[in-house]
């Protein structure tokens, strides 16, 4: 019997295929494959928009949303572990810390496959008070891009798309290096009508493991879970 696809290979669909083999076995992580990926290395630089941008990031790092540092060659590990979350959906964690000067800073992410599995969707922060649609792209040079689409904030009964005003929309980019092993990554957070706020690129090598062996550490799931899609 075929083997269940993971939610990034349902989304990208005959394109998965196009993507470098180390970002296929790096996105098959899931609960049909049952491993886990730890990427370890350094991010090149970490940074932030103008100064006016600093309040939101200080907010949303309160929650682990986005990072209120700036710094360069910070250590940098990210944690891709599959699970079932409180309400049976296939949940993979995309768990990025980041070791700045004054002490670590985390960007939480869960990710889950939509109710049609034409998109997957991005819950953010240690409550998932915010989601985002993702859009997978695989490029011709096998290099895999990612693009948020609406934003929206719940908390309680409050459920509503957030202003392009007060938004950012995000582009991910990530590549395999032949040369040194390594992947590549980028990260870019833009307001459409102040510009940069926060963003990332850097390297790092990826380790796999066994999921029922090593299971969920403590502390990687948010606190919250939350059902709206």
């Amino acid at each position: 019997m075929k083997q269940p696809a993971s939610i990034f290979r349902t989304v990208l669909g005959a394109d998965f295929d196009r993507l470098h083999p180390q970002l296929q076995r790096r996105f098959s992580v899931g609960l049909a494959s049952g491993e886990a990926c730890t990427g370890r290395g350094v991010m090149d630089r970490v940074w932030h928009g103008r100064g006016f941008v600093k309040p939101f990031l200080a907010a949303g790092g309160t929650r682990n949303i986005l990072v209120p540092r700036q710094g360069r060659n910070v250590p940098f590990v990210i944690e891709n572990v599959p699970y079932a979350d409180t309400y049976g959906r296939e949940t993979v964690t995309f768990v990025r810390t980041f070791d700045l000067p004054g002490g670590p800073r985390r960007f939480d992410a869960q990710m889950v496959l939509s109710p049609k599995g034409d998109r997957v969707l991005d819950y953010l922060g240690t409550h998932q008070h915010l989601a985002s649609d993702l859009h997978f792209r695989a490029e011709p040079d096998g290099s895999l891009v990612i693009r948020s689409g609406e934003h929206r904030f719940r908390e309680g009964p409050v459920d509503c798309r957030v202003p392009s005003l007060i938004g950012g929309d995000a582009e991910v980019r990530e590549s395999f290096d032949d040369g040194t092993g390594r992947f590549r990554i980028q990260v870019r957070v833009v307001n459409r009508h102040f510009g940069p706020l926060f963003g990332y690129e850097g390297s790092f090598e990826a380790t796999y493991a066994d999921v029922r062996a090593c299971g969920v550490r403590p502390g990687l799931r948010p606190v919250r879970e939350e059902a709206r899609a």
